[in-house]
């Protein structure tokens, strides 16, 4: 049987490296603000927004290989996750629109709007990163599907299990 990390999708594991390198470049280019080297937030911001979008780029493609991948947590933390999947995801939609917002303002220089709509901004992009982090770790980690070798299958039912379940179907 394939190690469950073998078994996961290349795609899906970068997807969450470009999550977690956006978050640093993130952080980098607040702290860098707070430290008024506008440079450096500057290529901090540019830098996670270039990474953000080669994530969206290869979240769609995974998405169009791959489709759908069930969650396999059952009780409580099915509810959790799916609360965190469901923000994650309505979040996400609004973070490409405020980015973008984002650079025309600086761009113009209207730094006084930029600087509100990075209040809200900021903390959005935040969340959504870290929490397709944590969406990854526990879809493919946590509680993940274990595919059944072809020899142990009884030709009935599906062909996967779950973490949690004890028999082959």
């Amino acid at each position: 049987m394939t190690p469950t990390f073998l078994a996961i999708h290349p795609l899906a594991t970068t997807n969450a490296v470009l999550n977690a390198l956006s978050t640093v470049l993130l952080v980098v280019g607040w702290i860098a603000i707070r430290q008024r080297n506008w440079r450096a937030h500057r290529a901090a911001m540019v830098a996670a927004f270039l990474v953000s979008t080669v994530f969206l780029v290869c979240y769609l493609a995974y998405h169009w290989l791959v489709g759908h991948v069930p969650f396999t947590g059952h009780g409580p933390v099915r509810v959790v996750y799916f609360v965190i999947l469901i923000s994650h995801i309505l979040l996400a939609g609004t973070v490409p629109f405020l980015a973008l917002r984002m650079f025309f303002l600086a761009f113009r220089g209207r730094l006084d709007a930029h600087r509100r709509l990075g209040r809200i901004a900021l903390p959005i992009w935040l969340y959504v990163s870290v929490t397709g982090v944590i969406i990854y770790a526990m879809l493919y980690h946590l509680y993940p599907q274990i595919d059944v070798p072809q020899t142990q299958r009884s030709g009935e039912g599906p062909d996967r299990i779950t973490a949690g379940d004890t028999a082959v179907r």
